[in-house]
């Protein structure tokens, strides 16, 4: 299976989101299958990272965007149990603070890149800078449109340094979005998640999707490819993020180190 294939924005494209089902599940046939390659998947992250870990040569860095309600922390949630929290961490982007508004953009961004070894996940990123930002009118278009460019150097400039990059944009319907705020609701165990500024992000859902195309156009790159995981099915999307992400770390190849220890010169009582 390469689902890498299947679900990536092709480089250089003139990418349509329209072009992409959020109800389809390209390369797995139904839920049980589905199942069975998570589990199958998760498995193999865990051997894979450990190598990573032991080599402490090269990093991860998975980049996870979506539209409200759109699966981040679920999806965090069923990667995370495949990696071992020794070398993961996950870090959620929300409005800048006082401090990160007093530097660039990638400021804060700079401070999460995973070390080496390391394997980060990104619950939003640095593309809120050409999402949100753009939307909502928070700085001029100038500023803004420049960033494209500054964002896929940097990017480039990770890869260069041995770190791997992984970028998702779930993808759900805007009638799939109503349902999930209609369960936060409606759920006492979820209600927590809902906020009526929700349903004003919701009213800009057309310019969202606008702001989302064109940054997955534009910095969709050969080093570090934009992918597209239909997401209005759970089974689907949790199973294609964690194949595609076991298809780069088997391309990464990590290997532990090779030791030579003469046991003669050990005495363990």
């Amino acid at each position: 299976m390469n689902l890498t294939r299947k679900l990536v924005v092709s480089p250089g494209s003139k990418f349509k989101l329209a072009s992409r089902d959020p109800d389809a599940a390209p390369g797995i046939r139904n839920k049980a299958e589905a199942a069975g390659l998570l589990e199958k998947n998760l498995a193999r992250i865990d051997e894979l990272q450990f190598n990573l870990f032991a080599e402490n040569r090269r990093s991860l860095l998975i980049v996870l965007q979506a539209m409200d309600a759109g699966g981040k922390d679920g999806t965090i949630r069923s990667l995370a149990s495949g990696f071992n929290p020794q070398g993961c961490h996950v870090t959620s982007f929300k409005v800048p603070s006082i401090e990160e508004a007093d530097h660039d953009f990638l400021w804060r961004i700079w401070r999460e890149v995973p070390g080496k070894g390391e394997v980060g996940i990104f619950n939003r990123s640095h593309y809120e800078d050409v999402l949100v930002v753009r939307v909502h009118n928070l700085v001029p278009e100038e500023v803004w449109s420049g960033r494209y460019e500054q964002i896929n150097t940097f990017e480039q400039y990770l890869v260069d340094s041995g770190t791997t990059v992984l970028k998702f944009f779930l993808h759900i319907s805007k009638d799939e979005q109503k349902e999930r705020f209609i369960e936060r609701i409606e759920d006492p165990r979820k209600g927590w998640k809902f906020s009526p500024r929700d349903l004003e992000e919701r009213a800009l859902w057309d310019d969202y999707q606008t702001a989302y195309e064109q940054a997955l156009r534009r910095c969709s790159t050969e080093a570090a490819p934009w992918f597209v995981i239909p997401a209005n099915r759970n089974w689907y999307r949790n199973a294609a993020v964690s194949q595609i992400v076991v298809e780069a770390m088997e391309r990464m190849n990590p290997r532990v180190p090779k030791t030579v220890i003469d046991r003669k010169q050990f005495k363990i009582d």
